[in-house]
């Protein structure tokens, strides 16, 4: 606890569960508490901190767009606006054209639901199984587990259904021309850092297309080159309908983007996609500045590299081996993930857990390096199997 929690009673909601570790100021990959113990982020918090903390390039974006103009509306034209869309779509590569700028995944997966449903005229979405996309009314009743943790709506605002992640052919059967949305995570994040693999991403592409379904890529988590590619569309090769990001698009501020092609732009009208916030000159600052850093910086390479490296000196201790892509990537433990996060912690390195109790998430930052990695490797072989 904190000298102002011991002393005075907390107002926020206790809705977190809380790590034993209070961060009083970041660096790079480094975290800081009041005291001066520094704490390697292997957990980016929560897949956010793509470029890590203070990083010059990201700071200057912030502070001159704040000097220039802080805020306006949607309804008032803004070069900027303009500049970080177009940035993002060259930067993805994919024939997803058009942007709408939010301010979370949530929101994101929310409003990809609502023109999958306007497109088909249909009632059903379909989600692989362990899937997590967010806590609003329409993302979170395809969440995998939310009906019975927290969802708390009386009913759904739709039909829900849940395939296999691993059996092509029963996901496949289970989309049909009911189906509206197929939302699936390419690397998925809190269901355990979960590669679903070429044949899955090809099957369900073919699927939707034989169907007419709407294919929406979650990538909140997987995005914004976290798994070595721009996309987990571009590892596999595979276009979605819709393509929702979020977390490292900002780098820490809050922005997210849906972003569609030719099939959606009939089912977006005017006014029938609205947001506050969303796409405010300070967010498509810093999304401009962090799709130019990634790019010149070369920090999408870097992922791959040190990705790799991870794989070939981690698995020891109670690793025995790995899953996901990039940085998005779980390490599989012989003990539960919980017991190695709080020894590695011990040892000044934070981790995640995931929905899966042998799977150790890590999330780091980009711009993390082999010699940290080394540091992982040495806490691990300390830990018991």
């Amino acid at each position: 606890m904190n000298a102002v929690a011991d002393s005075t009673p907390s107002n926020l909601a206790h809705v977190f569960a809380q790590y034993p570790f209070e961060v009083a100021s970041a660096n790079d990959v480094w975290l800081q508490d009041a005291g001066g113990r520094r704490v390697l982020d292997l957990y980016g918090g929560h897949a956010v901190a793509a470029l890590g903390y203070g990083h010059p390039r990201w700071l200057a974006a912030l502070e001159q767009q704040a000097r220039s103009v802080v805020f306006q509306t949607n309804a008032v034209p803004m070069e900027i606006r303009e500049r970080a869309a177009h940035r993002l779509v060259q930067f993805a590569g994919l024939s997803l054209n058009q942007v709408f700028f939010i301010n979370s995944g949530a929101e994101a997966n929310e409003n990809a639901l609502r023109l999958a449903f306007k497109l088909t005229g249909r009632s059903e979405a379909v989600a692989l199984e362990q899937g997590w996309h967010g806590r609003t009314a329409a993302a979170g009743a395809i969440t995998w587990g939310a009906a019975e943790k927290w969802y708390g709506f009386p009913r759904t605002p739709f039909d829900a259904k849940w395939v296999s992640r691993s059996d092509v052919d029963a996901a496949c059967a289970g989309i049909t021309e009911k189906t509206a949305a197929v939302i699936v995570e390419p690397v998925q994040g809190v269901g355990g850092a979960y590669d679903i693999g070429q044949a899955m991403a090809d099957a369900l592409r073919r699927r939707c297309d034989e169907t007419g379904a709407v294919l929406i890529f979650d990538e909140v988590q997987s995005g914004m080159g976290r798994v070595g590619q721009p996309f987990g569309a571009n590892l596999y090769g595979v276009e979605p309908d819709i393509l929702t990001t979020a977390k490292a698009l900002g780098a820490g501020f809050p922005v997210s983007a849906l972003m569609y092609g030719d099939r959606v732009r009939s089912a977006v009208k005017l006014e029938g996609l609205g947001t506050t916030f969303g796409g405010g000159p300070m967010a498509c600052a810093i999304v401009e500045a962090v799709v130019d850093i990634l790019e010149t910086e070369n920090l999408l390479a870097n992922v791959r590299e040190v990705s790799d490296y991870v794989r070939a000196t981690c698995q020891v201790g109670p690793v025995t081996g790995f899953q996901g892509a990039g940085f998005l990537l779980g390490l599989r433990t012989t003990r539960p993930a919980k017991e190695v996060q709080q020894a590695l912690l011990a040892r000044n390195i934070l981790t995640g857990t995931s929905g899966d109790s042998h799977v150790l998430r890590l999330l780091p930052p980009f711009t993390l390096r082999r010699e940290h990695v080394d540091l992982l490797a040495t806490a691990l072989a300390e830990i018991p199997a």
